[in-house]
């Protein structure tokens, strides 16, 4: 379970004021996958990493009674100077997970060769890509935070991407931002929909989207 409680978030930029968050309260129930819908600049992703722990709200809290992962495939978790093995080692202490277990899923999954043991800072986009999503995915969460999520690599390897996501999801819940609603219907169960500051939940994804269809029309 993850509750939103009087949860306040407000930006401003060049002068002007942007509501990310009026007062929400909503609650996302254990083992869901929750899609977040809403209009480009609408707050999403400022709302996860709220969720996430890594942007604070102005007021109110974030209450859980499990774990929550970073924005999964998240690539700004690494170290530029550190390797690839260091990076998954490090963040293995942080999570208190087994080291050579994580080490040996992000290894295989990554499909980086010797590049894994040379600085992050080397590697292209693409590697940092698979890297991060690699290690997302060998951390048993309850909850994965998911930002606009896209595999990369040729057609096998999002293949494995997709069967390892899904095979989580069987055993975890999830919060989901993307533009593309057949990723939504594919994977999300439940949905919310953050519009001027305010998020509306519904516990059947086609509702969520019917509301979004009808905002963005």
């Amino acid at each position: 379970m993850i509750r939103l409680q009087n949860l306040c978030k407000t930006f401003w930029l060049k002068g002007s004021r942007k509501v990310v968050a009026r007062n929400l309260n909503a609650e996302f129930p254990s083992g869901r996958c929750v899609a977040i819908l809403g209009r480009n600049g609408a707050g999403k992703s400022s709302l996860m990493k709220i969720i996430a722990g890594v942007l604070n709200a102005d007021s109110g809290q974030v209450l859980s009674d499990g774990t929550i992962s970073w924005p999964v495939g998240f690539a700004g978790t690494f170290h530029a100077d550190l390797t690839g093995v260091q990076n998954v080692r490090f963040t293995a202490r942080v999570y208190g997970v087994d080291s050579a277990q994580l080490i040996h899923f992000a290894q295989s999954f990554a499909e980086l060769g010797d590049h894994f043991y040379e600085p992050v800072r080397t590697y292209s986009s693409g590697m940092k890509a698979r890297l991060a999503f690699g290690l997302s995915m060998g951390i048993p969460f309850d909850t994965y935070l998911m930002d606009e999520i896209g595999a990369v690599g040729d057609a096998a390897f999002k293949e494995k991407s997709a069967a390892v996501l899904k095979d989580r999801l069987r055993k975890s819940g999830a919060i989901m931002i993307s533009h593309s609603l057949n990723q939504v219907k594919l994977l999300c169960d439940s949905g919310a929909v953050l519009e001027n500051g305010n998020l509306t939940y519904y516990e059947d994804v086609d509702a969520a989207i019917r509301h979004h269809q009808r905002n963005m029309s």
